[in-house]
């Protein structure tokens, strides 16, 4: 019998490859221009959105993301801003899956899961919740799965910490009923998702899209591709 039982998987520029500032600009871009026939400025708009995005980051656990959100973005442009959920509900329905093309796709990831799962392997989507189910929904499908084929996958709604705070990962492990020593986490961020291996679960970095922006050590870290995390994982 394993000792690991569950694979922990990030999505954006893991599963789902992608230039994270392309994807990124595409995305802010087609919000603004979304939001602006309702009298939001696009630069405001912009602004909101990455001090949103911050609150998201430094959240203590007292409010779920989504509300760390909303209080930023309300206290920006009123009360009144708050009828605009519903705007962007319409935004991530119709418009967000028109930035497809800005991220890549690579069918060895849907070929790696399928593969640990045959191998016993229970399988969570730990992606960084700073998006709505809806959005994070979206990217789940562009990198070739459908959301059922994970045990839960985490958004802004559901969620009370971000990546890298530890609290996260902690959260994700009371979600699913395991023990950090019992999982393996597999990323492209040698800070936000190698961070897991501080409370005991182990950890692959998958390097197609690798990210490192803290310039970490990254050769202590099982790392590779596809195929090699495939492999790593018969050892465990």
């Amino acid at each position: 019998m394993n000792d690991i039982k569950a694979i922990l998987f990030d999505l954006d520029g893991t599963l789902l490859p992608m230039d994270m500032d392309k994807f990124t600009a595409d995305y802010m871009k087609r919000l603004c221009a979304y939001l602006a026939p309702l009298g939001y400025e696009p630069s405001l708009v912009a602004e909101a959105m990455w001090h949103g995005i911050a609150a998201m980051v430094r959240n203590d656990g007292s409010i779920t993301n989504e509300d760390a959100f909303w209080q930023v973005f309300t206290k920006r442009f009123g009360e009144k801003a708050m009828k605009e959920k519903e705007t962007l509900v319409d935004f991530y329905r119709g418009e967000f899956p028109k930035i497809q093309p800005s991220c890549g796709y690579d069918p060895k990831a849907k070929w790696a899961v399928d593969k640990l799962k045959e191998m016993g392997y229970r399988t969570v989507l730990a992606t960084n919740p700073l998006f709505p189910a809806l959005a994070t929904a979206h990217r789940i499908n562009w990198a070739g799965f459908k959301t059922d084929e994970f045990e839960f996958f985490t958004a802004y709604e559901d969620s009370h910490y971000c990546k890298p705070n530890t609290a996260y990962y902690k959260e994700v492990l009371a979600r699913a009923g395991l023990k950090a020593e019992e999982c393996l986490m597999v990323g492209n961020d040698a800070t936000e998702d190698m961070i897991a291996e501080t409370l005991g679960m182990k950890v692959f970095l998958l390097t197609d899209c690798l990210l490192n922006k803290n310039d970490v050590d990254i050769s202590k870290y099982p790392q590779g591709s596809f195929e090699e995390l495939v492999e790593y994982a018969k050892t465990l």
